[in-house]
């Protein structure tokens, strides 16, 4: 008789980043980007604080997102998928303490492993101007509380550092190997500048797994250029985060839909867009109305279904295994 644990999703992340690295981690904010990305095949994810801070409250990302809202938010996401998720926590929160708790509750929420960055409170995105750190000793503690509040041993604490842009890479460097003694289990240096800035990095973390973001389609100058994948895997990187391609995807979707709709008022006439829209089937396929469909076989009575359905149009009836319309 098998008696083994289930493995968790916190290990199924650990399996991946040791056997199929780079592993690719496409950046989510919401149920819509979290299916998709499943459905698309991707076999891990993360949120993006800045896409769900920007989402969300319409703010920049600049430290306003409270720890409740970032927890309720992943929560709700990460119950809606099978697949791993990872969560941007930010600073912390507070002190080291502080950082106690939060791990307790990004774990509770679901969520396999949080990123935690060095930056003093409130922090900015990674890529802007004016950062500000803390001491190296104080982030050491942040991650050594991290550990330490660890339920479940494979929860993944990705230790953050944007010191390349404030003390340079021999600063990072000296932060990195700080924070490796302290237990982290994974080394994110933000903005980083080029091929010896990750070479650099991948040596000063050593056996720990290291995190590098990228890019996708980006219009101006980006603060950490685009490299390809065989030459990330090359250079010994373990998970390659996205962490603005889906909202800036969502954003210029949205754009072009409603100018195309305000171009046809303006000339008086309808607009029939498909290869700008989902589909109907498309968006009940991804929510997997199917599910409800065989909900409603299994515990409704044929005169509830009957009476549910009676007067509906015959596309809106949606029946277990029955093709769609």
């Amino acid at each position: 008789m098998n008696t083994a644990a289930p493995r968790t999703k916190a290990r199924m992340l650990r399996d991946l980043l040791a056997h199929a690295r780079p592993v690719i981690s496409p950046a989510v904010y919401d149920g819509y980007s979290a299916l998709l990305v499943e459905a698309m095949g991707f076999r891990t994810c993360a949120t993006t604080g800045a896409g769900l801070s920007n989402s969300v409250l319409g703010m920049p990302d600049i430290g306003i997102m409270s720890l409740t809202d970032n927890v309720d938010a992943c929560r709700r996401i990460a119950r809606a998928i099978a697949i791993p998720m990872m969560a941007d926590a930010d600073t912390g929160y507070g002190n080291a303490v502080t950082v106690y708790h939060v791990v307790r509750l990004f774990e509770d929420a679901g969520v396999v492993g949080i990123n935690i960055e060095d930056q003093v409170n409130p922090k900015r995105c990674g890529h802007m101007r004016g950062k500000e750190l803390i001491a190296p000793a104080e982030m050491a503690m942040k991650i050594a509380a991290a550990v330490k509040a660890k339920q479940d041993p494979d929860f993944i604490v990705n230790a953050r550092t944007d010191a390349i842009a404030v003390e340079g890479i021999e600063g990072t460097e000296r932060r990195i190997r700080e924070y490796v003694a302290a237990g982290a289990d994974m080394i994110y240096a933000d903005a980083i500048r080029g091929e010896d800035d990750i070479a650099r990095i991948v040596a000063a973390a050593g056996d720990v797994p290291v995190n590098v973001n990228m890019g996708f389609g980006i219009r101006a100058r980006p603060t950490s250029p685009q490299i390809p994948l065989s030459r990330l895997k090359a250079l010994g990187v373990a998970r390659v985060a996205l962490p603005r391609m889906l909202p800036a995807a969502a954003l210029m979707g949205m754009r072009r839909a409603l100018e195309a709709f305000t171009g046809a008022v303006e000339q008086g006439v309808t607009v029939d867009r498909p290869d700008l829209v989902a589909g109907i089937e498309d968006i009940t396929a991804l929510m997997n109305y199917d599910r409800i469909a065989a909900l409603e076989a299994e515990f409704l009575t044929a005169d509830e279904r009957e009476r549910k359905y009676r007067d509906a149009a015959p596309d809106y009836v949606i029946r277990p295994g029955e093709p769609r319309r």
